[in-house]
């Protein structure tokens, strides 16, 4: 038996998490830059608000609805989202993270086991832990217990826990169940089969194997097979690797000059070489693009992207920042208003298959410590805390000195190299286990390169 576990309106729980007084009021959490909507409430779906909406077209419909609005806040969403797979590997060590709010769970073995039982404990220990809403469908096949778990929110959402281990509940699901509305069928897929008189799953189910294989694919054979209550989808423990890494977004406001859009950049090339340590991945290439806004038709409009092949695959902040700044050098045009530029790590391969050339002369060893420290710095204070010109407030008064120094204490090179980025570490207020001192170098250990501009220490990295 697989079970489906499905976080109920995610991004919006997770607000309410955090807000209880938002219970029963219409909730709606936007997109990047506050652009469309991409999480709803059951207050804001029954109003009629559609995903994708433009906020800025419905604002006055919000304000009349008192509808409460968010801004999207995925490092928290991340973060809830882990907690919440840990408690549901603890009922099974077989699991799928199929989405950031959803997990299958291979029961096989569970024969013996009440699982009616066993769903209702998987909600509230959820619940009780962490303390977001799930739905729970149990059924033989994947595509089976995505259909449970759509009829336990639609029709039992009080208990929010539905299993299908019986053919007569198969079928009550199957004609509970519209075409449409099917795991992996989409809208074009939908207008066939209604064309061709099917309506329901269970109508599907009753198809000849060889018509869908014809008019349809092999892969929707196999949910034929999976609708009959025949697991044909096997549960991907491993998450596949990474084709590329994306981290591309719009700026919130029309940038023109170089200087704004490169400073953009870097944040999000950081991101990108973060995203790859973080799954222990190298680029062989870069994508970068800028764009202006398509829809601001009294602008001038230009859109330019460019491909940099690497001549040693890393996951080095330093080098990708180098490279990306000669993408941009060669793509950025004046007199534009931009709104958006990215970076895409193109051709990514596990970090210990990395080729190096003969006439690399890059001290990468040293570089691995260097961006583990920078690591270390982001993760407990926050992604771009420490970077490229990046401002260091001390958010976590209750480390210790041996905590900062393991973090912080590093050995600076002293060769020159073919470039370097200086990276700023600002200390705006002075951390408490550093007593009265504001200059976290000298209290750190750390030698410091450069002038000191108004409690501002720079240092050679690279």
């Amino acid at each position: 038996m697989m079970a489906l576990v499905d976080c109920n309106n995610f991004y919006v729980s997770c607000e309410r998490l955090f807000a209880p007084s938002l219970k029963g009021k219409p909730v709606v959490v936007l997109s990047n830059n506050d652009g469309c909507v991409i999480a709803r409430s059951d207050e804001a779906k029954a109003l009629g608000i559609e995903m994708g909406t433009p906020a800025f077209m419905r604002a006055e419909f919000f304000n009349k609805n008192n509808v409460q609005i968010f801004s999207s806040n995925y490092a928290l969403y991340g973060s809830l989202s882990n907690r919440i797979m840990q408690i549901l590997s603890s009922f099974t060590p077989a699991i799928e993270l199929y989405s950031i709010d959803e997990a299958f769970l291979d029961f096989t073995g569970f024969e013996y086991t009440n699982l009616d039982k066993l769903g209702k404990s998987i909600r509230a220990a959820v619940k009780r832990n962490i303390g977001l809403p799930v739905t729970v469908g149990i059924a033989p096949s994947k595509t089976l217990a995505k259909m449970a778990n759509r009829y336990a929110k639609k029709m039992k959402n009080d208990i929010g826990v539905h299993v299908i281990d019986t053919k007569e509940k198969i079928e009550e699901v199957l004609k509970f169940t519209e075409v449409g509305d099917i795991w992996g069928i989409g809208a074009q897929y939908k207008k066939l089969l209604v064309k061709n008189g099917f309506k329901t799953a269970f109508d599907l189910a009753s198809a000849p194997e060889e018509w869908v294989r014809k008019n349809m694919s092999v892969v929707r054979q196999r949910m034929l097979n999976e609708l009959k209550g025949i697991p044909c989808m096997e549960l991907e423990e491993v998450s596949p690797a990474k084709k590329m890494i994306c981290v591309a977004r719009g700026f919130g406001k029309l940038l023109s000059t170089k200087k704004e859009v490169q400073e953009a950049l870097s944040n999000y090339v950081g991101r990108v070489g973060e995203k790859l340590r973080m799954e222990k991945l190298c680029t062989n290439m870069i994508h970068v693009f800028v764009q202006t806004n398509p829809h601001r038709r009294q602008d001038k409009q230009y859109f330019a992207s460019i491909n940099v092949p690497l001549p040693v695959a890393t996951n080095s902040t330093n080098e990708l920042l180098h490279y990306a700044d000669e993408a941009l050098n060669r793509i950025f045009r004046d007199d534009y208003n931009y709104n958006k530029t990215g970076c895409i790590a193109m051709e990514l391969i596990p970090e210990v298959q990395v080729q190096y050339g003969m006439f690399d002369n890059l001290n990468r060893e040293r570089d691995k410590i260097m961006m583990k420290a920078l690591d270390k710095v982001n993760g407990l204070f926050g992604s771009n805390v420490a970077g490229k010109e990046a401002e260091l407030e001390w958010l976590k008064p209750d480390l210790t000195d041996n905590q900062m120094k393991e973090i912080l204490n590093y050995e600076l090179p002293s060769d020159n190299l073919e470039y370097h980025t200086v990276w700023t570490i600002r200390s705006t207020k002075p951390h408490p286990a550093a007593g009265s001192k504001t200059d976290l170098f000298e209290w750190a250990n750390l030698p410091s390169l450069g002038n000191d501009d108004g409690g501002v220490k720079t240092i050679e990295l690279f």
